[in-house]
């Protein structure tokens, strides 16, 4: 079973295909429905897309 999408594995995204490749709802197939786990996907990728975010925020204040 795939393990879940944390917001610690934004270190390993580096173009938007990353991003798709790696978010994977390991419980996809026990959603109620499909728009359910649509639902669930978009979740994660917004996580790992504010983590991103921040993470650029960070570097940034170190440059100077």
């Amino acid at each position: 079973m795939a393990r879940r999408t944390r917001e610690a594995d934004a270190e390993l995204i580096e173009t938007i295909d990353d991003l798709e490749e790696l978010v994977q709802d390991k419980r996809q197939s026990w959603r109620a429905n499909s728009s359910k786990a649509r639902r669930r996907q978009r979740r994660y990728k917004n996580r790992l897309t504010n983590e991103l975010s921040r993470m650029d925020i960070g570097s940034t204040d170190e440059n100077y």
